[in-house]
């Protein structure tokens, strides 16, 4: 026997971010998060994305055994303003049982028709910077902080549900060695020259405060054509660079201004924390603080978080003052490995981007979607 409750308060929401804990206690390859992050992410009072979006939690018992939880989304600036009635859900774990799976998702669905919403899509987050993609292929590799894991049953749980696919992402690693610097060094110079560009880097994150804003302006104007987009908010913007810039090496974040120092390019790298998430095991006292400063120091694996490149310097080969400055970072830091996080298939100009450096396609996942009509 299934039944549903509904989340109300801050004990129920607990149960909800420690769920995954259970379930995947033995998986050498899930990366849990920092349950006091999780919970603050899910706080109505303290992320802004609730100004513009509503969540509801649920969880699932069995025989009277918590089995599966998820959450139903609805963005509104996606809904009224992009004219896209999507019901959103993620954060959708549950046990190997159609019966759970089923439940959970059928209160996703009633949610959506009380909205008069035409479809449901999920696993997906409030926005565009949250994880995306139930996992289909690359179960025997660790994931990353900002990836879900899941196991190799969920897949089928959609599609009994009769859920079609609906966007497939790609995720690429390589090794950092791939990086000839054949391919960028000469190329950086003839670009930077044509265009009177020049590279900014950085040694303290108080350095790239000032520029945040601007960085933020640019992440909106570089996807807006991408289907999945919902744009950051002002008022996300403070929130974000709260939540990820502490997490990031300041000399691993680089700007590309033009003659009159408008932001044209930046790119995000961050080091790989998936193990010592795994050493703090959700909490950050007394030792998950020591473990995540150890990783953010000596990490030999980096993550490529994101890329933004204006419309109009697009296929004019910025990238190489990019990649040249990260090629110098990389080789006085001795990285080894280079991860992607899930990119859409139907970007091909970021496959195009990366062609030289050899990648290697380890994991994919997709969302998935259901008429609610």
């Amino acid at each position: 026997m299934v039944s549903i409750e509904e989340v109300t308060d801050k004990a129920g929401l607990k149960k909800f971010v420690k769920f995954p804990f259970t379930l995947y206690k033995d998986s050498p390859y899930w990366v849990p998060p920092i349950i006091a992050e999780e919970l603050s992410s899910f706080d109505k009072n303290e992320n802004p994305v609730f100004k513009n979006a509503d969540a509801r939690f649920f969880l699932a018992y069995k025989n009277g055994q918590l089995a599966g939880r998820i959450a139903a989304i609805v963005n509104w600036i996606e809904v009224k303003d992009q004219k896209i009635r999507k019901m959103r859900f993620g954060w959708f774990d549950f046990i190997d049982d159609y019966a759970v799976s089923e439940a959970l998702l059928q209160q996703v669905a009633d949610i959506g028709k009380a909205h008069q919403l035409d479809y449901m899509e999920g696993p997906v987050g409030f926005s565009n910077l949250d994880k995306v993609g139930v996992l289909t292929e690359g179960f025997d590799s660790i994931g990353t902080m900002i990836t879900w894991y899941n196991y190799e049953y969920y897949q089928k749980h959609y599609e009994r549900w009769e859920m079609v696919k609906e966007k497939e992402y790609m995720e690429n690693r390589f090794p950092a060695s791939n990086a000839d610097p054949k391919l960028f060094v000469k190329l950086n110079e003839l670009i930077k020259q044509r265009y009177g560009l020049k590279a900014m880097n950085f040694s303290k994150t108080s350095e790239i405060m000032p520029y945040a804003d601007k960085m933020f302006d640019l992440f909106n104007e570089t996807y807006s054509k991408l289907s999945s987009f919902v744009p950051i908010t002002e008022v996300q913007k403070n929130y974000f660079k709260k939540k990820f810039l502490g997490f990031i090496n300041p000399e691993y974040i680089k700007f590309v201004v033009d003659s009159d120092e408008n932001l044209v390019a930046f790119a995000i790298v961050m080091p790989s924390y998936s193990k010592a998430l795994q050493k703090a095991n959700g909490k950050l006292f007394p030792f998950g603080f020591y473990h995540l400063l150890q990783a953010k120091k000596h990490s030999k694996d980096v993550i490529f978080y994101l890329i933004g490149i204006h419309p109009e310097y697009q296929n004019k080969g910025v990238t190489s003052v990019i990649f040249n400055e990260y090629h110098k970072t990389f080789t006085e830091k001795g990285i080894v490995n280079c991860i992607r996080t899930p990119e859409l298939e139907e970007n091909v100009a970021i496959r195009q981007m990366w062609k030289h450096f050899n990648p290697e396609i380890y994991k994919r996942r997709r969302t998935y979607k259901k008429p609610l009509r």
